[in-house]
């Protein structure tokens, strides 16, 4: 009986090891898609004067685009329904969106809108 026991505590303790593994694997992977996404403007600044991001506006989108991932990584995915995760990333993308779109020209006049 405690062979069993000791055996599932290690199966238990295997499983941890590897769903924490694949999680920084998921955190590197939105990392990269991240840094891939803001790529894409700071090219264009070398080739356009059409361009024109500051850093503070790379870190603000690269926040948006990272966190916006996370949350997908760690609360959308742990919904049990394909209809609850389909509507939750539904939210979660018009919400990143509009988000960006006030930041960029102010959709709404808030005071965080930019010009």
């Amino acid at each position: 009986m405690k062979l069993v026991m000791m055996s599932q505590q290690g199966s238990r303790q295997a499983i941890n090891m590897i769903s924490e593994a694949s999680h920084k694997n998921n955190v590197i992977r939105i990392a990269v898609v991240t840094a891939a996404i803001l790529a894409i403007p700071l090219i264009a600044m070398q080739f356009s004067d059409d361009v024109d991001w500051g850093l503070f506006d790379l870190i603000i989108i690269g926040t948006l685009i990272f966190g916006t991932g996370m949350i997908y990584e760690f609360g959308v995915k742990k919904l049990r329904t394909t209809t609850h995760q389909m509507i939750a990333i539904t939210i979660l993308v018009v919400v990143l969106l509009l988000t960006w779109a006030e930041l960029a020209v102010g959709v709404f006049g808030t005071p965080f809108a930019g010009s």
